[in-house]
C-alpha cells in the first residue's frame, strides 16, 4: 500500500513538473503581461510539486519511525528470539555470498 502511495506521489510530482516546464516554455515565447502570468503560474505549479514531495517525505519518515519503534519494542520483549533471527539471517546471507564468490 505504501509503495502504491509513493508511486502515485511520484507520478503527481512528475506531472506537475512537466506542466511547469510547459508553462515556462510558453512564457519564453510570450512577452509582456502574458509572460509574467505564465511565469507566476509556473512558479505556483513548482511550489505545489515541492509541497507534494515534502508531504511524501513526511509520510515516509513517519512510517520509518513507526517501524523502528515496533522493532525496538519487539527486540526488548524478545531478546533471545531477536538474536536467533538475526543470526539465522546472517548465516543465510553468508552462505549466499560464499556461493557467489565460489562461482566468480
Amino acid at each position: 500500500m505504501q509503495a502504491n502511495h509513493l508511486k502515485t506521489v511520484r507520478n503527481d510530482v512528475q506531472a506537475l513538473l512537466q506542466q511547469a516546464q510547459d508553462l515556462f516554455a510558453e512564457a519564453a515565447a510570450a512577452t509582456g503581461k502574458t509572460a509574467d502570468d505564465l511565469r507566476a503560474k509556473g512558479q505556483e505549479v513548482l511550489d505545489q510539486a515541492l509541497n507534494t514531495a515534502q508531504d511524501a517525505q513526511s509520510a515516509v519518515m513517519q512510517a520509518g519511525r513507526q517501524i523502528v519503534t515496533t522493532t525496538d519494542d519487539y527486540v526488548q520483549s524478545n531478546p533471545w528470539r531477536a538474536i536467533a533471527i538475526s543470526s539465522s539471517i546472517g548465516l543465510l546471507v553468508g552462505l549466499a555470498v560464499g556461493r557467489c564468490a565460489d562461482r566468480g
